[in-house]
């Protein structure tokens, strides 16, 4: 992992096309501000984190009856 230390309205640069400003920084919170192509998904790790845990808590909610059924479709 690389660390940098930036000041207010300092930046970095992110390949040709990214670029990352800190825009304030306020009662430990630092709000920064991302330039990048529409085509780039910007997304905050926390919410990358529940859909994870929600997608697997959603696959281990199956009853016994519906592997049944899932396995009867399969073999035909």
């Amino acid at each position: 992992m690389l660390v940098l230390a930036r000041k207010l309205k300092e930046a970095i640069q992110i390949g040709d096309d990214i670029e990352v400003k800190v825009l304030s920084v306020e009662n430990g919170v630092v709000k920064l501000g991302i330039e990048a192509p529409r085509d780039i998904e910007i997304l905050r790790t926390e919410l990358l984190e529940k859909v994870k845990d929600s997608n697997i808590a959603a696959s281990k909610i199956v009853e016994d009856n519906e592997l049944d059924v899932l396995s009867k479709m399969l073999k035909k």
